[in-house]
């Protein structure tokens, strides 16, 4: 944050607790507002996620991605996602997009690259996710959660931009994912890729 910005900031000046569940825990703060005003703010709390975009080759060495449809019951529809999943109690990005793939799709990923993170609500709740690039896939099995129903397939990035702008992809990760996803094809943007175990930042190439 830029010294510029702080005449945006407001501050806290009392919470408190209005639920906690097994998933989400949601607050209610008071904050005194740049101009010395007050206001209430109620937002959720939430651990954090990954996504993966995962590149796949076929028998002609042309891209494929891996992708899911899942029902969603706050909207009530089936939505077409990358993968991901909620991060656990100390775990990294890196080990918690690896474990989301192979348990959701049955793929294990040779390399991987860290594109960034995105913040998917950002008026209500503190969730953010981080954007990971998988390749060199190698499918296993699934071991999907309890409960946990969802189907995978695979797509051309042509057919997925295509779904995007014709409204059938709305989910705001995904759509997220998309927009990285067409630039570091065309070669806009680079990532730097690792292998599974490797730090964060070693190794470094193009697909």
């Amino acid at each position: 944050m830029g010294a510029s910005d702080t005449r945006l900031v407001e501050t806290k000046t009392s919470g408190q607790e209005l639920f906690k569940g097994h998933f989400l825990h949601a607050l209610r703060d008071t904050v005194q507002l740049p101009d010395g005003g007050q206001a209430v703010r109620e937002y959720v709390v939430h651990p954090g996620a990954v996504m993966v975009v995962p590149l796949l080759q076929d028998a002609h060495g042309a891209t494929r991605l891996v992708l899911e449809r899942q029902f969603r019951y706050p909207v009530g529809q089936v939505m077409i996602e990358f993968p991901a999943g909620k991060l656990d109690p100390g775990e990294s990005g890196l080990a918690c997009a690896q474990r989301e793939l192979r348990e959701e799709t049955g793929y294990v990923a040779g390399q991987w690259a860290r594109a960034g993170v995105l913040h998917p609500c950002i008026a209500y709740s503190t969730e953010f996710i981080e954007v990971w690039f998988a390749r060199d896939l190698h499918l296993g099995e699934r071991q999907l959660d309890p409960g946990e129903f969802l189907e995978v397939f695979t797509a051309t990035p042509q057919e997925l931009l295509l779904w995007c702008g014709q409204g059938k992809v709305t989910d705001a990760k995904t759509l997220t994912g998309a927009l990285w996803l067409q630039n570091v094809l065309s070669g806009s943007w680079s990532l730097d890729w690792q292998g599974p175990l490797a730090p964060a930042g070693a190794g470094a190439s193009t697909p």
